[in-house]
């Protein structure tokens, strides 16, 4: 299964590899995914702090994608993690590549999953009531001093979670996935809870 994310062979080049047939290697991939998926943490400890990102999965499958900004189908995966130990803490269902952030954080089910909990996030979440960057009001030129600063330690701590973007997208099968149906969600899962079991050691 492992092979199968982090390659992205076709089931063919897989059956011929491990020397079993097609149809068998499609019944192990159909049957492992969801076991191997990340199970989304239900509590937090008191102080913890999130943070939370989209991000586009190129998808073959057009019945779950749709073409978003950068002109190919993808799904849209809203993904939080914790920002001091930078584990993968839950994964929202896919939605539409053209769907925005800031709809995808509550119709994903990632908003549900974290409760109460402190997150942030970039400034295409506004109106979300997650912590963003600080915008300039109409007719204002600059920033004063103290909001710029808040604003470059909110950049350098959300640059982990697209740190653990790169990582995840390691794994050939999120940049162009030929499963169907739940098989994105599955692989996306999976590979976080890979990411996570490398990061605990």
């Amino acid at each position: 299964m492992t092979t199968y994310w982090r390659t992205n062979l076709t089931l063919r080049q897989l059956a011929l590899l491990f020397g079993i047939s097609k149809s068998a290697a499609d019944r192990v991939i159909d049957h492992l995914g969801p076991m191997l998926a990340l199970q989304p943490r239900k509590r937090f400890r008191k102080g913890t702090v999130l943070i939370v990102d989209g991000t586009l999965v190129p998808t073959r499958d057009r019945s779950v994608a749709e073409q978003s900004k950068n002109y190919r189908y993808s799904t849209n995966h809203q993904v939080v993690i914790e920002a001091d130990t930078r584990l993968v803490v839950t994964a929202g269902q896919p939605l539409l590549g053209n769907r925005n952030d800031c709809k995808a954080w509550e119709l994903s089910g990632a908003k549900a999953a974290v409760g109460q909990t402190t997150v942030i996030a970039d400034g295409g979440y506004h109106g979300t009531g997650l912590i963003i960057p600080h915008r300039r009001e109409p007719g204002q030129s600059e920033l004063p001093g103290w909001k710029e600063e808040h604003n470059r330690s909110h950049r350098k701590v959300r640059a982990r979670v697209e740190h653990t973007f790169a990582r995840m997208k390691g794994s050939k099968i999120l940049r162009d996935c030929r499963l169907k149906g739940d098989g994105v969600h599955h692989a996306i899962l999976g590979i976080a809870h890979l990411h996570n079991l490398a990061l605990a050691g």
